[in-house]
Order: C-alpha cells, then structure tokens, then sequence
C-alpha cells in the first residue's frame, strides 16, 4: 500500500514533465522572458472604438506578419528591431501613435492560428515573442537619428544604394537570395493586356497594341541591376510605376516578345533596398547574431535601447 502512495506522487510530480516530453519529444522546462513594458503606445483606433497597446505588446504581431517564423531565431530579432525603430519613427519623438498613421499589417492570434495551423501555432508564437523580448527597446540609428529601415523579401542579388537622406543604404551581395522561394517569376501577357495596363498610369490611352512589345526599351537601371527608367511608346516611366502597374513582385525585370504577347522575366521579392530576409535567413543559420547581420545590410549604424 506504501509503494503504490509513494508512486502515485512519484507519477503526479513528474507529469507535467512527461506531456513535455509527450508533445516536444524532449523534457524540457519551460522558461519564459517577461515583458517588459516601453510606456510607449500605440492606439488601435479601429471600428468600435479606441484602445491601446504598449509598443512591445504590439510588435509580435507585428513581427509574425513580416517575417516567417521558421526564418531563424537572428533573423526574427533583426526584423522585430527593424519594426520598432519604424514605429518609434513614426512617433515622433512622442510617446503614442495612432495605428492608422503606422500603414503596417498586424496580426491578431486567431489570424497567426490560421496562418500557421494550430499544431505549429505554439512553437511559431513562441519564437516571434522570444525575438521581440530578447530586443526590448532596441531600435536602428546613423547620426544619431532612427534609420528609415526599409526591408525586402529578397534582392535579385544584390540589394540597392540609397538616396543622400539614406545615407545607410548600401549595395551588398546576396548571392543566396536566388534560392528563395519565388525568387524568379514569368509573367505573360497578350500585347492587348499590356497595353492597357500600361495605359492606367497616366490614363491617356497613347500606349497601342501593335507598339508592344518593339517600342519597350529599359533606358537605365541601378548599379544593382534594378529598372529605375524605361520607355514605352512615348511615355518614359520609372521602374516602380511598371512593377506596380503589372503586378511584378520585384523591379528588377526584363520583357520578351513570346508567343505573341509579351513575356515579363523578374527576380527577386519586393524594392530591393536594404534589410533581405531571405539573406538575414542564410545569414541566421551560418550563426550571425541580429546584430552583426544588421550591420551588414545598414551601414555605420549603432543599435541603441530607448
């Protein structure tokens, strides 16, 4: 009678271990990082009312919207420092923003649920918190002034240069990049199609079929390989204009007569300047730390804790 008392405690105390052991495969104890607060806000003023969130409370969801979560625990700390250095930029200086003025995607639990599928939603939730947390306050600066920390989803090999007000945009390599998943995309489209879309820029129709594909010409790209003018017809557009007007992923592109249509060859994942995920990915699983990553795709910054 002894024995079975003594092992029925024995049973009770390790049973929280051994779920653990059950759902994760390994006995581990879990210990979390607590939140700790900014006392900066952002108001959530959506339909229904007025409410608010302390900036950290705020960012993961912020953070599982931008980021994979299977893209690696540096790469997950570098975008949640990128995504409250944008949001302290639009602050200000202040203590609060309105989360309309942030033009950012958040994502409530339900929505990162559906993303993820409730089997990976723990697991997935946990690593975009514990970046988020192991961050807290930590924003991007050069001259003593917030980056404009602009990101991607990959480069077509080589991110962009920036104007003089980004100063820490510089071209580097991202010779990874072309193994991102969509990193290459083919578009085709009837002369007709083309045209139209075209024509929606400045809405003056002078664009015609028969021209397409003989009067497109790329007039100038950066030194990273990106379109920033091209020709078509008589109209003279810049890279982005066409990229959005066609629905391209990236504006480093290029088009060929197909088929009797036209055929758009693009590469890369979005605008091309600084912060790649896909290479803060590669970067992550070759053991660079946020940090170190950080600086590689914005030059002379220094990371402060606000």
């Amino acid at each position: 009678m002894g024995k079975k008392i003594l092992m029925a405690c024995i049973l009770a105390f390790l049973f929280p271990y051994i779920m653990t052991l059950a759902w994760t495969g390994k006995i581990e104890e879990k210990k979390e990082m607590p939140i700790t607060l900014s006392g900066k806000r952002v108001i959530l003023d959506r339909k229904g009312g007025e409410t608010s969130m302390d900036v950290e409370e705020y960012l993961p969801g912020v953070v599982a919207k931008q980021m994979p979560a299977d893209y690696g625990k540096e790469a997950l700390r570098a975008q949640a420092i990128i995504a409250r250095t944008y949001i302290y930029g639009k602050m200000n200086d202040q203590k609060e923003v309105k989360e309309s003025d942030l033009h950012m995607d958040y994502l409530e639990q339900k929505q990162m649920e559906k993303m993820w599928g409730s089997e990976a939603f723990v697991t997935s939730y946990q690593a975009i918190e514990d970046a988020v947390r192991s961050t807290t306050g930590m924003v991007i600066t050069c001259n003593d002034h917030l980056i404009e920390p602009l990101f991607h989803r990959a480069s077509n090999g080589m991110t962009r240069a920036g104007d003089s007000n980004h100063p820490y945009l510089q071209p580097v390599e991202c010779k990874k990049d072309v193994e991102a998943e969509g990193f290459l995309t083919i578009l085709q489209f009837s002369k007709e199609d083309f045209a139209d879309k075209i024509n929606k820029i400045s809405g003056d129709g002078s664009v015609k079929a028969d021209q397409i594909p003989q009067s497109i010409q790329i007039v100038q790209r950066d030194d990273s390989g990106y379109v920033v003018q091209i020709q078509i017809g008589t109209h003279t557009l810049t890279g982005d204009q066409v990229q959005y007007a066609l629905s391209l992923p990236s504006p480093s592109f290029e088009f060929e007569d197909y088929e009797g249509g036209v055929r758009a060859v693009c590469r890369g994942i979005g605008h091309g300047y600084g912060f790649s995920q896909y290479g803060a990915k590669c970067k992550s699983e070759e053991g660079w730390t946020a940090e170190k990553i950080l600086a590689y795709f914005y030059k002379n910054i220094v990371l402060k804790s606000e």
